[in-house]
């Protein structure tokens, strides 16, 4: 087993990070003091301005496998980007996820990666033109509208949004909630997943919509914070949908698809979360090593007392195993396949936001008060990766999968089973 990364796969890791040193991480006050100033939702020149200069490096839309999943619907349309597998882009992403921002300086963020991925693989060439190419090209962004306030959204089969075909029209009654991205200016399309049947199979029941955000009937009814922050200009919305009238030709693939189409983008956009989330780590065990190295208590330096001693090695350990599974997950989808890798994404899915989240209070506490505070970024990271507990599928459904996977090894304990 060869550990090593070949030539290819450090190329583009090393020249993400150079270009990270080099055009974001010396204008990341910039960012924020650019947030901060004015209208909450609005476009930041910096983003723009870097977001021009990776496309010309030739760092754009990584996230694309060469083949993602199924064939598209229709081949007429060439994706543009540089088409890394996912173990390359895994160790891209790594880097991207430092810094919070820098994602979507690539066009590499959420949710407009897995919203490309689908109108790749199930769109026609219409909608390709209308929707996937400004979004490739970075003019605008896009929402999924999928969990609802009202129902379990762990389980998709409960969502109750209506889509009742009228003509040549659905019509779409329903409320959304964490419809991520919302709230910047620049979403104009989501793609929404609804019921076009109530009765049936409860995995036949779904279809997914593309929704231009302008139609009459949409409202953002409010934007919700997370731990207090509202993660503007991107941010997360509760959408009322009442009597919107979507054109049947926004279709994807057809009716009672949606369940099947959820679960081709679902899969990859888990391991990007959990790509970003190790780089969220390594961000936050530098941090706290740093703070330890520079300040003092009861004589000595922090880091020379033996529990943070501790807590920097298991750090360490944790890090550097989520990666390898992190890795494995990825390999696997390249090369048997996402429904193969399917139990291996499960795994990383829960292990990278739980390690994040030890690594980071740990960090909080070495910063002491501050560490809560907004002096540092420990705060925002830590309620950011929280929510990747749940985003995608909580933690106890992939927990679940796993457990039944294990069960499944041993099909015949219950016949061996001693009687009582």
């Amino acid at each position: 087993m060869d550990f090593r990364l070949d030539e290819r796969q450090a190329h583009f890791r090393d020249r993400v990070r150079a270009f990270i040193d080099a055009e974001i991480r010396p204008r990341d006050a910039e960012y924020h003091r650019q947030s901060q100033q004015g209208e909450r939702w609005k476009v930041l020149p910096v983003i723009e301005e870097v977001k021009a200069k990776a496309r010309a490096a030739g760092l754009w839309n990584l996230f694309m496998p060469p083949h993602s999943g199924a064939p598209p619907v229709d081949d007429r349309f060439v994706f543009e980007g540089e088409q890394l597998t996912n173990l390359e882009y895994a160790l891209c992403a790594e880097e991207m996820g430092r810094i919070g921002w820098a994602s979507e300086c690539f066009n590499c963020s959420a949710p407009d990666t897995g919203n490309m991925e689908v109108f790749h693989r199930y769109g026609t060439y219409a909608q390709k033109e209308r929707w996937l190419r400004p979004l490739m090209d970075g003019e605008i962004r896009s929402a999924f509208l999928m969990t609802e306030p009202q129902v379990a959204s762990s389980d998709a089969t409960n969502i109750e949004t209506a889509m009742v075909r009228d003509g040549d029209h659905y019509v779409v009654n329903g409320r959304k909630w964490w419809s991520s991205g919302v709230g910047d200016p620049r979403c104009k399309v989501a793609i929404l997943m609804g019921k076009t049947r109530f009765d049936g199979s409860r995995h036949s029941q779904q279809s997914m919509l593309i929704l231009d955000l302008d139609t009459p009937g949409v409202t953002i009814e409010r934007m919700l914070s997370v731990y207090g922050y509202d993660h503007a200009p991107h941010g997360h919305g509760e959408v009322v949908l009442k009597d919107v009238r979507v054109p049947a030709e926004n279709i994807l693939l057809g009716e009672g698809r949606g369940f099947e189409i959820a679960q081709g983008r679902l899969g990859p956009g888990r391991i990007h979360h959990c790509m970003r989330t190790i780089g969220v780590a390594e961000a936050g065990i530098e941090a706290m090593a740093k703070r330890l190295l520079s300040r003092t208590a009861f004589g000595k330096r922090i880091a020379d007392h033996s529990v943070w001693e501790q807590r920097i090695a298991r750090a360490r350990i944790d890090i550097e195993m989520t990666r390898l599974l992190c890795l494995k997950a990825a390999d696997m989808m390249d090369r048997a396949g996402n429904k193969a890798a399917q139990l291996e994404i499960a795994m990383i899915k829960v292990q990278a936001p739980t390690m994040a989240l030890r690594i980071l209070d740990d960090a909080i506490q070495a910063h002491g008060g501050g560490g809560v505070s907004g002096d540092f970024h420990l705060a925002h990271d830590w309620a950011s990766v929280r929510t990747l507990r749940f985003a995608d599928g909580p933690d106890e459904v992939h927990n679940r999968a796993i457990a039944r996977a294990e069960f499944g090894r041993y099909p015949d304990a219950q016949a061996e089973a001693p009687a009582r």
